[in-house]
């Protein structure tokens, strides 16, 4: 699968927390996957999460090659314990996304469960890096 995905100017950032069972099971999941990036399909919101090692980005299916909303900055070093949540950056691309990450927060980790009872995660799948979209 290859998926060429563009950004709208960042309308916001937060700091948040992930909870560690999400967290560790992406990572967990990422690290099976042989191409480093793992797609995530999130069926009931109709959205596809593109994960790598920096950053999880996340697409509506109407929008398709459009970044919604980023995950990055995580920070996992900084917990005591893997049982503890991890610390990253929301960054929005769209206005009024606040209902979609509460969606995400609560959807994205049942994706990654259905993900992971899938026994095979290898394919031709790969990400072509675009320089960011500038307004003229």
């Amino acid at each position: 699968m290859e998926i060429t995905c563009y950004r709208d100017p960042e309308i916001n950032r937060e700091s948040r927390h992930l909870p560690a069972t999400t967290y560790n099971l992406a990572i967990t999941l990422l690290a099976r996957c042989p191409t480093r990036h793992l797609f995530v399909p999130i069926r009931n919101m109709q959205y596809m999460a593109i994960l790598d090692n920096e950053e999880f980005v996340f697409i509506d299916g109407e929008r398709k090659c459009w970044i919604d909303v980023s995950w990055q900055n995580f920070r996992p070093q900084a917990r005591d314990a893997l049982d503890q949540p991890v610390t990253y950056e929301a960054v929005s691309y769209r206005d009024h996304m606040t209902d979609i990450m509460s969606r995400l927060q609560t959807e994205f980790p049942v994706a990654l469960q259905t993900l992971l009872n899938k026994s095979k995660l290898d394919g031709p799948a790969r990400i072509i890096n675009f320089p960011a979209k500038t307004k003229t």
